[in-house]
């Protein structure tokens, strides 16, 4: 004879086994951090009074870093889960880039971003630049080997060199404007108590000191190449030329300051 099923020694058991799901459930819960977490980075907490720009990046799914090396230019590229380029950062001379320096590149929302010049520069002739401010006044700007910029025997031309006397060190009035054309601060450099102001030059070539009767309220025209446009990457500071973008402020161990691409020339500066 056929036995008929217990029916409740079944509900019975059921019971028991979603009351051990449920409670696994419940612990992993309690043990995994919420997507949601109500938790501030101190970041953020340092913050709460300044106004903070919305990062394309943060809520990106996910994101990868990537080394860009070509003849004239190296980077490191962050981009999102869909492959769109978030942020860019050129290398400088004997640069090393640490895990904690790829973290930093992510998460610093305040550090500039260099985007591709949407069409291609060459000594354009027909941008304009209206005097803003003045930014710095005898800033002493030295290169990635910590030589100071002199002026050479001649009076027109620079050179960077280690200098034991400091009184040789030119310093630097760097005064700002402004232009419709770039959202990328454009300066000039003048040499401190003169009007001698750094005039950029073909690829190369030495910057040339050029004189001018007075602070040049309007740039355009063939004084475009008095106009550099500067660039901060953390710590290091880059003068591109706003007549050929491709061309930054140059030293190297011998020789005068000169407009270049890449290495071996040294791009990037500090200044004081």
């Amino acid at each position: 004879m056929a036995q008929c099923p217990n029916m409740l020694e079944d509900l019975k058991s059921c019971y028991s086994e979603n009351e051990e799901y449920a409670s696994a459930i419940d612990h992993l819960s309690l043990n995994q951090k919420s997507f949601y977490d109500t938790n501030y980075d101190p970041l953020h907490e340092n913050r709460v009074d300044k106004p903070v720009s919305p990062n394309p990046y943060e809520n990106s799914e996910e994101s990868n870093f990537t080394l860009e090396d070509s003849s004239d230019s190296s980077a490191v590229v962050l981009t999102s889960a869909h492959g769109e380029v978030l942020k860019k950062r050129r290398l400088s001379l004997n640069q090393t880039m640490s895990n904690e320096d790829l973290e930093a590149i992510a998460n610093d929302s305040e550090e500039e971003i260099i985007e591709p010049w949407s069409v291609p520069y060459s000594f354009q002739s027909n941008l304009k630049f209206k005097y803003q401010r003045s930014i710095k006044k005898g800033a002493v700007i030295t290169d990635a080997m910590h030589q100071s910029l002199i002026r050479e025997s001649n009076g027109q031309h620079l050179k960077a060199m280690h200098v034991v006397d400091r009184k040789h060190e030119v310093k630097f009035d760097i005064d700002g404007y402004v232009s419709t054309a770039t959202r990328i601060r454009p300066v000039t450099l003048k040499i401190s108590k003169t009007q001698l102001y750094v005039c950029a030059q073909e690829e190369g070539q030495p910057v040339l000191l050029k004189e001018m009767p007075e602070t040049p309220r309007v740039i355009t025209g063939n004084d475009v190449n008095l106009v550099f446009f500067w660039e901060i990457q953390r710590n290091h500071n880059f003068f591109r030329s706003a007549a050929n973008t491709d061309l930054f402020i140059a030293t190297k161990m011998t020789g005068p300051v000169h407009m270049a691409k890449t290495l071996p020339s040294m791009l990037d500066f500090q200044i004081s």
